[in-house]
């Protein structure tokens, strides 16, 4: 961050530092973007550690998801009520005691359940969104969001690098006493240097609500997740999807009845938000294409015709491009869209993501393809994800902050769960029958299916742009 940020300027206000909080915030959002994908490396290790299933150790990924989805929305809008630093808090305590969990966990059934509790450090990333917005003066909110969601890239990359070389030479544990270490680092430096949240939403919290919209998302993406392993058609399947459908219809007519209600419905139907949503699913589809497919065309024995035989450590090595480019492209967006708007910025977002897709799409038997698509999709997703918080922040008020980026954080993760299954299905289906290893058909398919969601993302975004979307306003913001 330049000089430019290091105080309060807006006028009338006192001059304060702001490096410190902003240092706070960075490493909070650090510590879960880690959570996220430190423990990937290690499935094969965990598998073989706890002799579990292929599909029980997958639970160690869903656990984590299906807590993180409910704890996004639900504690991002109690956030807003009783205190964004208090329940960022929180929700960092809570982490570090699932990562302790974790540590010393015995079995495969508690490495799942503190998987389960790590997730509700979810709700950091709309919690600091809502904190930077009161903590920087609002012309330097958009760059300090670009920031923010830098740490998603760096986090990411570091997360899928680092884990080989702690198992092959500590030991799987290590890995969790290393998040902790983090994690517990956050939590000091929110309670040093953050200053309690002045702006609260004049509501109570609507914990029958909460249970409604928490039912629902986890029976959609509980099918989601499990759908290719139960059967697309199977009654488990379609029930979950009815009984998730059901649950969220009636949450959406009883908040909308409500004078104080847990999610403000018509705040989803303005046109920036409905956008910037829309868009997060089909950009979170699109992105976890490469999230999960990349490592597995790199580590492809050389000997099915293509692919690089990397070990699951060199593997990671082909993501640091993105992480790298992300942790660059998200603060120039920020600067970006202040300037010429965050709606041109997200449209160039999803074409820049879908270009890295065609370059992953002419991976074969050449690494540089994989390495510059990578980088590319970098620059793609960090335009993205910084133009898409900061085009909701600027279209509600300060007090729906974290309800409104909450919302927005699950429509990209809903995203993430349809576009991990959809890729490994589109993969599956080019493998030969009786085989374990797919045509490299499969993941040219794959990748271009991916390019194409990021496309039609393109095109969303278009429209709202078209239809009078504000993307240029200042971002309101009271003291």
């Amino acid at each position: 961050m330049t000089s430019d940020v290091n105080s309060d300027a807006t006028p009338g206000t006192t001059r304060r530092p702001v490096v410190a909080p902003f240092g706070a915030l960075l490493l909070a959002v650090l510590s879960f973007s880690l959570l996220q994908t430190m423990p990937v490396p290690a499935l094969p290790d965990l598998q073989r550690e706890f002799d579990a299933g292929p599909a029980t150790v997958a639970w160690l990924l869903s656990a984590f998801l299906l807590t993180a989805s409910v704890a996004t929305v639900l504690l991002g809008r109690v956030g807003d009520i009783v205190g964004k630093r208090k329940v960022l808090l929180a929700c960092l305590g809570v982490a570090a005691a699932g990562t302790l969990l974790a540590a010393l966990a015995g079995s495969i059934e508690v490495l799942i359940v503190a998987r389960a509790i790590q997730g509700v450090g979810a709700a950091t990333f709309p919690l600091a969104f809502g904190l930077a917005r009161e903590v920087f003066a609002p012309a330097q909110v958009p760059v300090a969001i670009g920031w923010i969601s830098s740490i998603f890239g760096v986090g990411f990359g570091v997360g899928l690098v680092i884990p080989g070389p702690i198992v092959d030479s500590l030991g799987w544990p290590w890995i969790f006493w290393l998040m902790l270490a983090v994690t517990l680092l956050g939590v000091v430096a929110v309670a040093v240097a953050l200053p309690e949240s002045a702006i609260r939403a004049s509501a109570s919290v609507d914990w029958g609500g909460g249970v409604l919209l928490a039912g629902g998302l986890v029976a959609v993406l509980l099918a989601t997740s499990e759908g290719r392993s139960w059967g697309w058609a199977s009654p488990a399947t379609v029930g979950l999807f009815v009984l998730g459908a059901v649950l969220l219809v009636v949450f959406g007519v009883l908040q909308s009845r409500l004078p104080h209600p847990l999610l403000d419905i018509g705040l989803l139907g303005r046109r920036a938000v409905l956008t910037a949503n829309v868009t997060a699913l089909l950009i979170g589809i699109g992105m976890y294409g490469a999230f999960t497919l990349v490592p597995q065309l790199v580590e492809t024995s050389p000997q099915a015709g293509y692919g690089f035989g990397a070990t699951i450590g060199e593997a990671g090595w082909f993501i640091i491009p993105m992480a790298a480019t992300m942790l660059v492209a998200s603060p120039v967006a920020g600067r970006l869209g202040s300037r010429i708007g965050f709606v041109p910025v997200l449209v160039l977002a999803c074409v820049i993501g879908a270009a890295g897709f065609v370059f992953f799409a002419a991976a074969a038997t050449s690494a540089w393809p994989v390495y510059v698509g990578s980088a590319v999709l970098g620059v793609g997703v960090g335009f993205g994800f910084a133009s898409l918080a900061n085009l909701v922040i600027s279209a509600v008020e300060p007090s729906r902050t974290g309800e409104a980026t909450g919302i927005n954080t699950i429509m990209r993760t809903v995203g993430g769960a349809v576009g991990a299954q959809l890729a490994a299905t589109i993969v599956a289906a080019h493998t030969p029958a009786g085989g374990r290893t797919p045509e490299l058909s499969g993941y040219t398919t794959a990748f271009v299916v991916s390019a194409a969601a990021l496309g039609i993302a393109a095109l969303v975004a278009f429209a709202g742009a078209r239809r009078g979307v504000r993307s240029d306003s200042p971002i309101p913001i009271e003291r």
